[in-house]
């Protein structure tokens, strides 16, 4: 594995530690273990765990990173990404053998973590940066490099499980994330499908109607396999996740409305939304 250039930068302990938690997997996680741990949570046993947690899987997610195209690395845009990761895996090295059974102590590892949030904010945007620093300078386009996409998508999926991490144990031990919702950190264990998507849909057509002028509707359709009059639909989630989604999701199917030629003379069709409750799961479609 191509790792020299990170064993440079982490010289010295930090390198030794580099490569004992880049050997461990990542603990398998739940959304209803978080949820579960987030009803009697207890800030050490929290603290503790993600003491040993996040440098296993920030040191994952650099091993991943040093398998792109040296090309890519070197960019600005990724190189700066890089030092984000470092930086960040050292800050919590520095916490290895600190008390966290200490009140100071922990409060002072809360803040790193809220740090290291912070300070990854905008990895996504500054990655994709990176690909189109790549592709201006090489003339080569990242994204029908199958192999370079497997790898990004497997960083972009380890960055969520982190940042996950991190916020819970910053709601839970921080600020209330919502005064007026039972939230167990960033998860809402009543979390309102409809009103997440309507609260989407509403932001989307805005944009909407700025860019065409225009915005279809929307129309929802719930369907319960128990409950045929259901107009609600719960779930054990993290909203601005949900959100984030159907954000997406509403966008695309506005854009893909808005310029078909057959809609350009005629009434614009809504926009079906079918939400499905089952025995077991729930389907947004």
């Amino acid at each position: 594995m191509k790792l020299t250039s990170v064993l440079r930068v982490l010289s010295g302990a930090y390198a030794e530690k580099f490569v004992k938690y880049g050997t461990f997997s990542p603990t398998p996680l739940s959304l209803a273990k978080l949820a579960s741990f987030g009803e009697t949570a207890n800030m050490a046993k929290s603290a503790k765990f993600l003491r040993e947690e996040l440098p296993v899987r920030l040191a994952n997610i650099m091993q991943e990173i040093h398998l792109l195209p040296d090309n890519l690395i070197r960019t600005p845009s990724a190189s700066l990404v890089v030092s984000w990761y470092e930086k960040s895996f050292c800050d919590l090295i520095d916490f290895e053998k600190i008390d966290l059974n200490n009140e100071e102590n922990l409060k002072n590892f809360t803040d790193c973590c809220a740090k290291i949030r912070d300070r990854h904010a905008h990895v996504v945007h500054t990655m994709a940066e990176g690909v189109m620093e790549l592709k201006d300078r090489y003339g080569i386009d990242i994204l029908v490099n199958n192999q370079v996409q497997y790898f990004l998508d497997r960083f972009y999926m380890m960055r969520i499980s982190i940042r996950m991490l991190i916020n819970q144990h910053v709601l839970l031990f921080g600020k209330q994330l919502d005064t007026h919702r039972p939230y167990l950190g960033s998860i809402d264990p009543q979390c309102d499908v409809l009103e997440i998507l309507q609260h989407a849909y509403e932001d989307a057509k805005y944009l909407c109607q700025h860019y065409y002028a225009g915005a279809p509707e929307i129309k929802f359709t719930i369907h319960d396999s128990k409950d045929v009059n259901r107009s609600k639909v719960n779930l054990v989630y993290v909203p601005s996740h949900l959100y984030h989604i159907s954000f997406e999701l509403t966008k695309n199917a506005m854009r893909a409305i808005m310029e078909n030629p057959e809609h350009q003379s005629h009434e614009l069709p809504p926009i079906n939304v079918l939400i499905t409750h089952g025995d077991e799961d729930i389907t947004i479609k």
